[in-house]
């Protein structure tokens, strides 16, 4: 009787150091498991909220209206900026504003009636939130949009880019 009392002492020591190994075998998997969700999550989000901030930029651009004080483009970089929910605030460069010629698509220099407008962000540089398994490098997220320039009121001229 005693020595099975020892055989079930000794059993349990061991698995107790067993139980040890596997929860760190399953922690690890699971813990990168959820940090893959969280990153592609957060990735997924920023680009439809950067794609939600060009669209509200084009619209804004399409009605030749400008914030006070700011050129067209200067105001339609704000606009983005604000619809981005604080993400592009202090990466201005990577908003592109461009006009193209309808009939030939080459880029002009002009916000003029019937050219058409692009608004887009380019570049942004999105870094994994954990790395685990993937490279430790960034990922660039691009959105953009475009439309045609409506016309203006008889005698007005488009505001100054």
């Amino acid at each position: 009787m005693r020595s099975e009392v020892c055989r079930v002492r000794v059993r349990r020591q061991r698995q107790s150091g067993s139980a040890l190994v596997e929860s760190a075998l399953v922690l690890l998997p699971l813990l990168a498991l959820v940090f893959a969700f969280f990153d592609y999550g957060l990735m997924i989000f920023l680009r439809s909220t950067f794609q939600h901030a060009v669209r509200e930029g084009v619209r804004y651009a399409v009605t030749y209206q400008t914030l006070g004080g700011m050129g067209h483009d200067a105001s339609i970089r704000e606009v983005v900026m604000r619809n981005s929910m604080g993400f592009l605030r202090g990466r201005e460069s990577a908003i592109q504003i461009r006009y193209f010629d309808p009939v030939t698509f080459t880029e002009v220099p002009d916000n003029i009636p019937g050219n058409i407008v692009e608004v887009s962000v380019e570049g942004y540089q999105f870094r994994w939130v954990a790395p685990l398994w993937r490279t430790a490098g960034a990922v660039a997220l691009d959105a953009r949009a475009a439309d045609r320039m409506e016309g203006l009121p008889t005698g007005a001229s488009p505001p100054p880019r």
